[in-house]
Order: C-alpha cells, then sequence, then structure tokens
C-alpha cells in the first residue's frame, strides 16, 4: 500500500491592514498604560518630599534673615513711619488688588506685634512646627510684607511670594520637620489610630483614604507648578537675553559691572571686568544655560547644568550685591535633584555627626536586613 502524500497546510499571511490594526491596538494599550501609570503616581504616591522639605527650610531661613536683618530699619520700610504710608499703601490696594495685614491699622504697637508674629511664624515653619497651618501663616506674611512695600521689592521677593503660595498646597513638613520627629515618636511608642469595625469605622476608613488621596494630589500638583514656574523663569529669561544686542556682541556683563548701583565691591567689579573674554564667555554660558535649561531636565546633563546654575548666582550675589535673589534661585533649583540626592546627603550628616561605624548616640550599627540570624548551637 502507497503512502498518502501529506500536503502541507500554510497559514495566510497578514494583510496590511491587520498590521496596522494590531499597531495601534499595541499603541493604544500603551497609551493607556501610561495613562493609568501617571494616574497611580498622581495620586498614590507623593513625589520629592524631601526637595519640598528643602524649599520649606530654605525660604523659612531666607524670609526670616530678611526681617531680622531689616529690623533697625523696620519702621521705614514697612511701619507707620515709612514715606510710604499706609494710607498711600490702602490707596494702591484699591486699584491693584493686594492686601496686607500690616494696614489694618496705624498703631504702632500693633505694627510692632505684626513684626514679631511674622518672625516668628517664619522660624516656625523653617523647623516645620505644625506645616499645614504655619504654611498658610507664612504665604500670608510674605504676601503682607511684600504688598506693604511692593514699590521696594525685587526679583527675589517676587519668587518667594509665589514660592510661600506654592508650598501651602504642598506637604513639605514630611521630612526634616519637627511634624516628621513627632510621627516617628508616635510610632515607635505604638500610637496607631484603630478604627472600630462596623459602619461607622468603615467610613472613618473611606474618609482617610480620601483625604490621603486629596493630600497627595495637591502635593504633586504643587511640586509640578513649583518646577514649571522655575523653568518658565529660566526660559523666558534666556529668550529675553537673546533679543538684546548687547548679549548678543558679548558685553552685557561688561555694562552691569560699571553699574554704581550694583557694585558691592567696586575693585572686584574692575578685576573681574578687565577680562573681555571671561565676560564674553560669561555672557553666551549664561543665555545657554537659561535657555536650555527646561531641556535637560530629564536627563543627566541636569547635574552639571545645575552646577553651573550655582556658581552664576553665587557670582551674582558676589558681583552685584544680591544675596537674597541668589539665595532664593538656589533653593528653587533644589526642586530637581531626587530624593535618593537628598537621603545620602542624610545619611552623610548622620556619619559626620555620630562618627563612621558608629549608630545613632555611639551605639554599634544594628544588622541590616538580609543578613543571616545567629543560629543555636548544638544540643546537648
Amino acid at each position: 500500500m502507497a503512502p498518502t502524500e501529506q500536503t502541507p497546510t500554510t497559514t495566510p499571511a497578514p494583510s496590511a491592514c491587520d498590521t496596522e490594526r494590531a499597531g495601534a491596538r499595541t499603541a493604544a494599550q500603551r497609551a493607556l498604560d501610561g495613562i493609568a501609570a501617571f494616574f497611580t503616581l498622581l495620586t498614590e504616591r507623593p513625589i520629592s518630599l524631601y526637595a519640598a522639605a528643602v524649599l520649606r527650610i530654605g525660604y523659612g531661613l531666607l524670609y526670616l534673615a530678611f526681617l531680622v536683618r531689616e529690623f533697625p530699619h523696620r519702621d521705614e520700610i514697612w511701619g507707620p513711619g515709612s514715606p510710604w504710608t499706609p494710607t498711600l499703601a490702602r490707596q494702591l490696594f484699591e486699584q491693584t488688588g493686594w492686601g496686607s495685614i500690616l494696614t489694618l491699622s496705624d498703631s504702632r504697637a500693633y505694627f510692632e506685634v505684626c513684626y514679631a508674629l511674622g518672625v516668628v511664624t517664619c522660624a516656625l515653619f523653617m523647623l516645620g512646627w505644625r506645616t499645614r497651618a504655619v504654611s498658610v501663616l507664612f504665604a500670608v506674611v510674605v504676601a503682607s510684607f511684600h504688598a506693604r512695600a511692593i514699590l521696594m521689592t525685587d526679583g527675589g521677593d517676587n519668587l518667594m511670594l509665589l514660592m510661600a503660595v506654592y508650598l501651602v498646597f504642598t506637604a513639605c513638613g514630611r521630612r526634616w520637620s519637627l511634624d516628621a520627629r513627632r510621627t516617628r515618636l508616635h510610632k515607635a511608642a505604638g500610637r496607631q489610630v484603630r478604627l472600630s469595625p462596623g459602619a461607622g469605622g468603615e467610613l472613618r476608613r473611606h474618609l482617610r483614604d480620601a483625604r490621603l488621596t486629596v493630600v497627595t494630589v495637591l502635593h504633586n500638583c504643587g511640586m509640578f507648578v513649583i518646577a514649571a514656574q522655575v523653568c518658565f523663569l529660566y526660559g523666558s529669561a534666556g529668550l529675553y537675553k537673546v533679543q538684546g544686542d548687547t548679549w548678543g556682541n558679548g558685553t552685557a556683563l561688561h555694562y552691569v559691572l560699571n553699574l554704581h548701583l550694583f557694585q558691592p565691591w567696586p575693585a572686584l567689579s574692575h578685576m573681574v571686568d578687565d577680562h573681555d573674554v571671561l565676560i564674553a564667555v560669561a555672557c553666551y554660558l549664561t543665555v545657554l544655560l537659561q535657555v536650555a535649561f527646561p531641556f535637560v531636565l530629564f536627563g543627566r546633563l541636569k547635574y552639571p547644568v545645575l552646577c553651573m546654575m550655582l556658581g552664576m548666582h553665587v557670582g551674582i550675589a558676589v558681583l552685584m550685591g544680591l544675596p537674597l535673589f541668589s539665595a532664593a534661585m538656589i533653593v528653587a533649583d533644589a526642586v530637581f535633584l531626587p530624593d535618593r540626592f537628598y537621603r545620602s546627603l542624610g545619611r552623610l550628616w548622620q556619619r559626620a555627626v555620630h562618627g563612621t561605624g558608629t549608630g545613632e548616640g555611639g551605639a554599634p550599627p544594628r544588622p541590616e536586613a538580609g543578613l543571616v540570624p545567629a543560629q543555636p548551637g548544638p544540643a546537648g
């Protein structure tokens, strides 16, 4: 009997339409997965908690130092004895829509009390005590002092006002604060809220989860707005400089260094101004860094750019006598550093304070998780 031949079965090749449909479904699935991941990140995990803490500490300390520095001149700047009287300030508020708690009364005693409360509020905000409520008070203090002498403000004051408002919506007290220390002590003592079973417990649990979600969303959106504000500031400043002829020919810093209003140390300014090539390179590099800043934040190139920005702001503070503006910009740049950077700084600080090879308080370090525990010896 002759063997029967088997004809091989061939599957039809997919048509071009089927390939396009599969590619479209894959692209749509990737887009949906990306949206789901973004929504999960937005609602479930607060980002950049250490960066928010750095912003809180930085701006609280800066405004505290600002108020303390101007304490001898407080009456001439914000008080009843200022040439810009409270009456003139209130007339301006009617046109601009601003407001200030300093103009609610012309009494000198009231002004002194407001000034003292402003200093205390800055200190408490910097330390992170009851941060959720104190952040609102800090924003009111900054806005009130800013509006009271609005004709004497500069870019640093404007930036700190914006950041004070943005920080109200962030969870900036969860790290490196008295609030974080209190929470840590409560957890160590076993003080955790236990919800009773039943309908009431379920309701409170849902309300707690909803509150955590709202806080997380507000924090993440606030940090995004802060980052976007800094990018917009640098980008707009760089594009504005591009339009100027002095920045194009590399002579802008020459004119800046010869302004008597911005010469805290004239000899130093003249010494730097003698180097023409250095001045031209600094001009072009400043424009390049500011224009490119928003585009280098998603790679490792951002770290050298941030270092160069730090050097630029230090130069502005020293050569132009604008330490408050430079410090405000340096603190704002800290929002782009990841949390792992700040955690490594914390570990270095602990090693420097407690000594290498010892744990907190000089005690030997605890065994790390994952090590094989000590085994009992043989019986008998």
